[in-house]
């Protein structure tokens, strides 16, 4: 009899996997129903109910069960080929965890074999256990072969169209904007291009790169990792450490020259913050007739100026609001800068609660005037402290002007007993400057209180999210350029503008390029705003908490997005299994989401695609003048969001920065408590699993991206970044697949046709090909990448320097290495 039959080892194992396909069939059924009550797929409850039916056929071990899962499997198949096509990444939550079961199945044959069966069907009954078992395996074989190599050629990337060839800008127009032997700015030039003219490593040998020098600068802070990239000027770069530690080092051996510590206080650090590198300044000097001058950086100084203190002087901006200056020579402080070398860009803001105001980005120096933004700590205060753009004199270090938007007709410090307007936009990102036009472009952020609009004034409205012009000598605007209108989506623009020469009606414009975090492009006359490109105004979504806020239509680029052009759907949700990804799927259907621009609601969550760490960020775009060719990396990722009523957000403990509760075991950090307005935000940035860990749409995640600047047209697309560091439950899978991580940190391009980047969460950095879009060579970083790499030239050597800091926010490991790569000595000739 059934119940007497002695069981054995492979009868136990078979009963228990009938267990596990019950369990899994009863979380998809329960799943689906509530998915399909949502209004979506129906797949999820009927694979459910199939997979409870083969469970049950399992634990008994009947023959059937086998048949009924492929049966199962083969309709997965179908419904995720309906659904996606030959998508890769897209099909493997949806056949790659069926596919593992189907191999359980086929490792149950010869337990489920007739012969152990209390009575036989027609088809089980012609075969044995083990030879159906083989055949299985077999099948599965086939089926995975010829499943990879269709995938594979379906997602084969492709290049669009060719390269254009040289001559976009004229020789003499390249120079202006071009990098040699140094790298004197952040941007390889005050116009960001991140373009240099050497060609030493090219193509053909960029493969026998290797390490020459790594410097570490001892500086590894928990809470945030270093960006810098570090400037080159004559035989010395310049570099700030995670905590604002100024450096110099020898450019060919790495070996420091010295170093000058400005102690920022630990209490004075925010959570979110980093130095992404410092400015150099040469004090330009005729020379007496008779002597000569030696080129330093944008100034020729005599041989006597150069040995005068602080006649070049590097200048940096602290985590906790100043600005330092020393001798570009010895690290020496200049006495005649502020006092004791430092100003502190903090006074008339009032009460400054420690860690509110920071400089993360290099200031940019315009005609002798160190122009700066500030970071202001996101989320915590609405009236928090002043979003103040200030010009000092690069040689005393006096305030020369200020622009408070909300002080129009005042450019100084506010009246005794007041502040600078409380809660403004900041920037906190790279200004650019034009010294030729005596023009400052400033990518300016949002008010405080990013999620909330009604209580901004006009002034804030009309310049939040705007590209800033400001005359550079007086501080007054000049014009300004809206990328957002009311922006509540925390849609800063964060990459630096970079500045070009572009054909228009027949003559040649000076103009800049501004990416955003949306991914539009727009090319703009750097004189006067106008927009060279095409721009329409499309209807844009309404209602959420305040419906007389939201605009009737929002700006879009025709030129050039790197946005995806469609809206997210049901289908383009993901996860590791069926099961994260029928969760997923569940929370997308419960979501508020009309497309971009989607407004905030509270009463339930509101998807933001893509989130505030879409399209370009800080690492801004890089540019070939000659081609005429624009680099650009972003990254693809969704935010799932939820205002949060005010009573509930301080029943949750959510206290911002300063609040003694937070001091005292409150949960700061859980949510931003936007402190003054009615809601506090719950940000899920990249829409995360919070069991997993892994993001809930579909990849790619981030890419890069060569674009014709003649016509806006894509030259090549493909992600960037492998899956080596990233998998479930933060466990690296080391798998070398392109998977298109999340990426932040720019390129720089070599006239030689060759893009070096690091940025993704992968820990590589890489050289791709210009012309093709493929890596020709990358190097494992022992922390994460995500600063803008350098490229110069010292004694005849091109050098190629990353800093390998890590970033909090992107989850990769902090570092404080300084790492330089180079051809060998035999081949650098």
């Amino acid at each position: 009899m059934f119940g007497r039959e002695r069981l054995g080892a492979g009868d136990w194992a078979v009963m228990a996997l009938g267990v596990l396909f019950g369990l899994i069939g009863v979380v998809l059924t329960i799943g689906g129903g509530w998915l399909i009550a949502v209004g979506g797929s129906w797949y999820y409850l009927l694979a459910g109910l199939g997979l409870i039916a083969t469970g049950a056929l399992l634990f008994v071990r009947r023959m059937e069960a086998f048949w009924l899962y492929l049966l199962v499997f083969v309709l997965t198949v179908i419904w995720a080929l309906f659904e996606v096509g030959l998508n890769g990444w897209a099909l493997v939550p949806r056949v790659f965890a069926p596919f593992v079961l189907l191999l359980l199945v086929i490792a149950s044959i010869p337990v489920l074999a007739p012969a152990r069966n209390r009575w036989v069907t027609p088809w089980s009954g012609r075969v044995s256990g083990k030879p159906l078992m083989l055949a299985g395996f077999g099948g599965a074989a086939v089926f995975a072969l010829v499943a990879g190599v269709a995938v594979a050629a379906a997602n084969r990337f492709e290049v669009e169209r060719a390269l254009p060839a040289g001559g976009f800008s004229a020789p003499e127009r390249i120079s202006d904007f071009q990098t040699g032997a140094d790298w004197p700015a952040y941007g390889g030039t005050r116009g960001a291009q991140r373009y240099t003219t050497l060609t030493q490593i090219n193509r053909d040998n960029v493969g026998e790169l290797e390490r020459v020098w790594e410097f570490n600068t001892g500086d590894i802070p928990e809470k945030f990792g270093a960006e810098t990239t570090p400037l080159k000027v004559g035989d010395t770069l310049y570099l700030c450490s995670a905590m604002n530690v100024l450096i110099a080092l020898d450019a060919a051996s790495g070996l420091e020259k010295w170093r000058y510590d400005p102690e920022v206080s630990d209490d004075a650090i925010p959570y979110t913050a980093a130095c992404r590198g410092v400015a150099y300044h040469a004090m330009t000097e005729t020379a007496p007739e008779g002597e000569t001058t030696t080129s330093v950086g944008d100034a020729a100084l005599t041989q006597r100026a150069r040995l005068e203190p602080c006649a070049t002087r590097i200048v940096e901006g602290t985590l906790d609001g100043r600005l330092i200056a020393v001798d570009a020579r010895t690290g020496v402080p200049c006495a005649d800068f502020g006092q004791n070398g430092a100003v502190d860009i903090k006074a008339g803001m009032g009460d400054v609660i420690p860690g509110m105001v920071s400089i993360t980005s290099p200031p940019v120096i315009v005609n002798g005037v160190i122009i700066t933004g500030h970071q202001v700590l996101d989320g915590q205060y609405r009236r928090a402290p002043s979003g103040v753009i200030q010009g000092f004199d690069v040689v005393t270090g006096e305030l020369r002007w200020a622009w408070d938007m909300m002080r129009p007709d005042e450019t100084g410090m506010p009246p005794e007993g007041e502040t600078f307007t409380r809660g403004t936009p900041n920037m906190w990102t790279m200004a650019t400057g034009d010294d030729e036009l005596g023009l400052v472009y400033l990518p300016m952020g949002n008010s405080a209180a990013d999620y909330y609009s009604s209580d901004r004034a006009p002034a804030e409205n009309e310049y939040a999210t705007s590209l800033v012009a400001l005359d550079a000598a007086t501080g007054r605007p000049v014009w300004h350029f809206q990328t957002v209108h009311m922006d509540v989506w925390d849609y800063d623009l964060g990459s630096q503008a970079t500045l070009i020469d572009f054909p228009s009606n027949g003559t040649t414009v000076p103009a800049l390029i501004l990416p955003s975090k949306q991914g539009d492009m727009y090319i703009l006359d750097r004189r006067t705003g106008r927009h060279l490109t095409p721009i329409e105004n499309r209807p844009a979504p309404q209602g959420g908490v305040e419906p007389d806020q939201r605009t009737a239509t929002q700006p879009y680029s025709l030129f050039h997005t790197l946005a995806r052009p469609d809206d997210l759907t049901e289908r383009d949700m993901w996860g590791m299994s069926p099961i994260d990804q029928m969760i997923c799927r569940i929370n997308f259907r419960r979501a508020a989401y009309d497309g971009m621009y989607t407004p905030p609601t509270s009463d339930r969550r509101w998807i933001q695609y893509p989130g505030y760490n879409g399209g370009s960020d800080w690492g801004g775009v890089a540019f070939d003048p000659d081609r005429g060719v624009i680099i650009a990396n972003y990254n693809d990722m969704p935010n799932y969001n939820r205002l949060v009523p005010r009573e509930e957000a301080d029943a949750r403990g959510w206290y911002p920065r300063g609040d003694a509760r937070a001091d005292t075991g409150g949960a700061e950090g859980a949510g931003d408590p936007q402190v003054g307005v009615p809601y506090a935000i719950d940000v899920n940035a990249g829409w995360r699993m919070p069991f997993t860990g892994m993001l809930c749409k579909e990849p790619p995640y981030g890419g890069i991206r060569a674009i014709d600047i003649r016509t806006g047209e894509t030259i090549w697309d493909r992600p960037l970044g492998t899956a080596r560091k990233n998998g479930p439950f933060g466990i690296p899978s080391m798998l070398p697949l392109n998977i298109g991580t999340p990426n932040n940190g720019g390129s720089v391009v070599t006239a030689s046709g060759l893009i070096f980047i690091a940025a993704a969460t992968d820990d590589l950095i890489r050289a791709i090909d210009m012309e093709t879009g493929e890596t020709v060579w990358q190097d494992v970083l022992p922390a994460g990448g995500q600063a803008n790499p350098m490229i110069y030239e010292q004694g005849g050597r091109q050098f190629l320097v990353i800093m390998a800091g890590g970033h909090h926010f992107m989850e990769t490991p902090a570092g404080d290495a300084v790492i330089a790569y180079a051809l060998p000595q035999r081949d650098a000739g």
